[in-house]
């Protein structure tokens, strides 16, 4: 199936403004709810099972030799029809 996007936001944001968002989802994440993301007259609405992949990715971006563009990504999956068996938890951030 191809990777269809159902809802995006991109903005330039401070440091302590995309800490809040964080948290928001954390504690939505947490709490079991629904997670409800909106922005320029668009939203969703999805229920995040108990067990997801977690991926955390850093990459940079531009010519070899000189700078770029860095930026952490980091991702939540599963299937819309299963729930995942989940790993280690072996992910620290400092």
């Amino acid at each position: 199936m191809p990777e269809e996007t159902l809802f995006e936001s991109e903005a330039d944001q401070r440091r302590a403004d995309v800490a809040a968002y964080f948290r928001a989802f954390a504690e939505k994440l947490e709490s079991g709810g629904d997670v409800t993301l909106s922005a320029a007259g668009e939203s969703i609405t999805v229920t995040v099972p108990d067990t997801v992949e977690f991926e955390v990715e850093v990459e940079r971006e531009g010519k070899e030799g000189k700078p770029g563009e860095l930026s952490i990504e980091f991702e939540l999956e599963w299937d819309e029809d299963a729930v995942g068996a989940g790993g280690d938890g072996s992910l620290r951030i400092e």
